[in-house]
């Protein structure tokens, strides 16, 4: 299947299998990731940016074993 018909097909889904697609790409994403795979220069600049503010603030947020199910309950609705 090319990727234009699959871009087609997801709106014809109902929002529980788009959100199992989601999540399916998110793993596969990560996996790339632990792997080594490289990430755009835009993401890379979100990350950067990111850990520049926790360095500043080290205390502020969420520790992720308390962010993760939230993420995922949210994900639900």
């Amino acid at each position: 299947m090319s990727k234009s018909a699959i871009l087609d097909e997801l709106p014809k889904l109902g929002q529980a299998d788009r959100r199992e697609i989601l999540e399916r790409i998110c793993e596969i994403e990560e996996a790339d990731l632990l792997r080594g795979a490289a990430i755009e220069s835009d993401e890379k600049a979100i990350l950067d940016r990111e850990f520049e503010e926790y360095q500043v603030t080290p205390n502020v947020g969420a520790d992720w074993k308390e962010v993760e199910p939230r993420l995922r309950e949210q994900i639900r609705r």
